[in-house]
């Protein structure tokens, strides 16, 4: 992995997005999983629907595990300084996530060269799912 190099990165300038599978029944088994959330909300449609719910739909920290992996694909995981994410709608089966970033300012923090991203976790209609910022050490 190269790593980005501070001085040639600039304010706006954006990382590489990374778009993900449409969410499906079986990305939410997997992630239960590894998670150990195997709350019903995600799993169960009867359980769903006794609850006025149409479908089961995504695990909010789903959607924060495609932003981590769309940063960790930008710098190696021992360059993040923060890492902060708002959930802000429900990911529904059959979403195809979009993470998108950019860099919105350049700092020195620790006597360290960083940057601050502002991230988005989206579906293809442009509907934000996760909102999020990051701090990241460069060279």
């Amino acid at each position: 992995m190269t790593v980005p190099n501070f001085d040639a990165l600039s304010v706006g300038d954006e990382i590489p997005s990374l778009t993900t599978e449409p969410v499906s029944r079986l990305t939410l088994a997997l992630y239960a999983t590894g998670s150990g959330d195997h709350h019903p909300l995600h799993l169960d449609q009867d359980y769903v629907r006794s609850k006025g719910m149409p479908d089961v739909f995504a695990h909010g920290m789903l959607g924060m595990a495609y932003l981590g992996r769309q940063l960790t694909q930008w710098v190696p995981q021992e360059a993040i300084r923060s890492f902060g994410v708002r959930f802000t709608a429900i990911t529904q089966i059959g979403e195809r996530m979009v993470c998108t970033g950019k860099v919105v300012e350049k700092l020195e923090q620790g006597g360290e060269k960083c940057v601050r991203l502002e991230l988005t976790c989206a579906n293809e209609q442009g509907e934000a799912k996760h909102k999020a910022d990051a701090v990241v050490a460069l060279a």
